[in-house]
C-alpha cells in the first residue's frame, strides 16, 4: 500500500467509549517489549507516529491510526512486562476484551511475538485469548535482523509450536529495521480488506 496519509486519531484509555468507525481495522497485540510501535511506524513509513520507549508497558490505551481514509491500524495495550499493578493490568485485559467484542469493524488480529524466542505464557494465553474471541491470529515474528538468515525457519517452527497454532495460520517474519516483512503484513491487510484490490493486483503480477 502507498501510505499518502496517516494520523493518530483516537486513543481509547480504560474508561474511553469505542468510536464507532466505518472504516475496516486491523488490530495488533503484543508483548510490551516486542517492538509493537516500532513496527506500526514501519508500516505506515513514520520515523515516531507511534512513540518507542526504553520502558515496557508504554501503550496503556487503544491507538487508532487512520492509514489513507481507508482502514485503521489499531495498537491494543502491551503485555507482560508493564510494571503496573495487577488491578490494572486486569482493566487492561478488560479493556483489549471490550473492545474485540465490541468492534463492528474488526477484521482481524495479528499477533506478535519475538522470533529469537520460543513464545513465552504470556504469548500463549494472548493467542488462546485472541481465538476464544472469535479471531484467527495472523503472527508477525519481530526483530529478524536479530538472527542469522540460517535460522529464521528453525525459529519459525518454534513459534508455531510454542503457541500450538492452528493449522495454516500465517507467520510472518518481520524486521522494523530493514522492514523485511513489510510488504507482506500490508499484502494480508490488503487481502482481507481489500480483497478485490488485492485479486486484481496479485493477476497484474502474474500470481
Amino acid at each position: 500500500m502507498i501510505i499518502k496519509n496517516v494520523e493518530l486519531e483516537t486513543v481509547c484509555g480504560i474508561t474511553s467509549r469505542l468510536p464507532e468507525n466505518l472504516l475496516a481495522e486491523i488490530a495488533f497485540a503484543g508483548k510490551s517489549n516486542v517492538g509493537k510501535s516500532s513496527m506500526i511506524n514501519a508500516l505506515v513509513n513514520r520515523k515516531a507516529l507511534a512513540r518507542t520507549s526504553g520502558q515496557p508497558g508504554k501503550t496503556q490505551t487503544i491507538n487508532f491510526y487512520n492509514v489513507n481514509q481507508e482502514v485503521y491500524l489499531v495498537d491494543l495495550p502491551g503485555y507482560g512486562f508493564a510494571r503496573v499493578s495487577h488491578s490494572e493490568k486486569e482493566k487492561w485485559g478488560q479493556l483489549i476484551e471490550r473492545y474485540l467484542h465490541g468492534s463492528r469493524q474488526l477484521r482481524a488480529v495479528f499477533l506478535l511475538v519475538d522470533i529469537r524466542h520460543e513464545p513465552g505464557e504470556n504469548d500463549k494465553m494472548m493467542y488462546e485469548w485472541i481465538c476464544h474471541n472469535g479471531y484467527d491470529p495472523i503472527i508477525i515474528a519481530t526483530k529478524l535482523d536479530k538472527i542469522k538468515r540460517s535460522q529464521i525457519q528453525k525459529q519459525v517452527k518454534l513459534v508455531k509450536e510454542g503457541l500450538g497454532v492452528k493449522p495454516g495460520t500465517l507467520v510472518i517474519p518481520f524486521s522494523a529495521e530493514t522492514k523485511q516483512g513489510r510488504e507482506d503484513i500490508w499484502n494480508e491487510i490488503e487481502r482481507i480488506c481489500f480483497p478485490e484490490r488485492r485479486k486484481v493486483q496479485d493477476e497484474s503480477e502474474g500470481r
